[in-house]
């Protein structure tokens, strides 16, 4: 038993190793690769307002009976809200008032679309709440590494808070890739993504779990969402487009916990106190 103990905790320690490798040697590009794939929903989903517009509006006025004008009214601020805000974050001015912005077009999606009802499009768009938080998160670091000799008046708490609520989000987007299956192979896929997921929720060994569940979800994601392999006049193809990116964009959240690590409320920060 100690002997299959010692090895674990070998692998688990070229894991880790590797996992800090890969951040050294990324670190001056992951950052931008981890917000790009974060807002990549949120500028594809502008797009196809602007591209399906009249789809789009004919869709909310019969969904909601609101009239031509409202409906307008609400693709153009699906359009511009994603399109600005996602420039804004890429671009690394006023991130703030850019997440805030897209946090809004969140809601309003959630309630326009009735996702409130669709407990797996719910748990998705959580992640992308999450994501959004972790990038809230990077931005105040960044604040602090500016402003470093200024008093910080409690932006450390409000940091910790973002990180470990945004690193608890994002796990929900895995939810909804687990499958009720007795096949032994899935049984085992999925105990091993329950585990990653429970690491990532409590900050155990937080970057490797992340990093990890990166490579798991990118996976998937190509393999089940390839909606360019489906004819563009089909419904299937944007569906699967629209999932592709969602999916995406949790993967940049789960980049910028491997870019900024789990925060004060984990375990792997309480670790350096044992």
């Amino acid at each position: 038993m100690d002997r299959i103990s010692s090895q674990r905790q070998e692998y688990i320690s070229k894991a880790e190793d590797f996992a800090d490798e890969f951040l050294r040697r990324s670190k001056t590009i992951l950052p931008t690769v981890a917000r790009a794939c974060l807002v990549s929903t949120f500028l594809e989903d502008g797009y196809r307002m602007w591209a399906q517009w009249g789809e789009q509006r004919d869709y909310m006025n019969a969904q909601w009976g609101c009239g031509y004008f409202i409906a307008t009214l609400f693709v153009i601020t699906n359009m511009l809200g994603q399109l600005t805000g996602s420039g804004l974050v890429l671009s690394r001015f006023f991130v703030t008032a850019a997440c805030g912005t897209l946090f809004g077009i969140v809601c309003l999606q959630t309630v326009a679309y009735s996702i409130l009802w669709d407990f797996k499009f719910l748990l998705r768009n959580m992640s992308l709440c999450g994501a959004l938080l972790l990038i809230l998160a990077e931005s105040r670091a960044e604040a602090r590494t500016m402003f470093a000799g200024i008093p910080s008046l409690g932006e450390n708490k409000a940091k910790t808070y973002m990180q470990a609520s945004g690193r608890i989000l994002v796990v929900f987007m895995f939810v909804t890739v687990l499958h009720l299956d007795f096949h032994p192979l899935i049984l085992l896929q999925n105990i091993v993504a329950i585990a990653l997921m429970g690491c990532v929720t409590v900050g155990y060994k937080a970057k490797l779990s992340s990093l990890a569940l990166v490579l798991w979800l990118t996976v998937i994601n190509f393999y089940s969402n390839a909606f360019w392999m489906i004819d563009s006049h089909r419904p299937m193809h944007d569906f699967l487009k629209y999932d592709f990116f969602q999916t995406l964009s949790v993967i940049g959240g789960l980049l910028m916990i491997v870019l900024l690590g789990p925060g004060g409320l984990s375990i792997d920060n309480h670790k350096k106190d044992w």
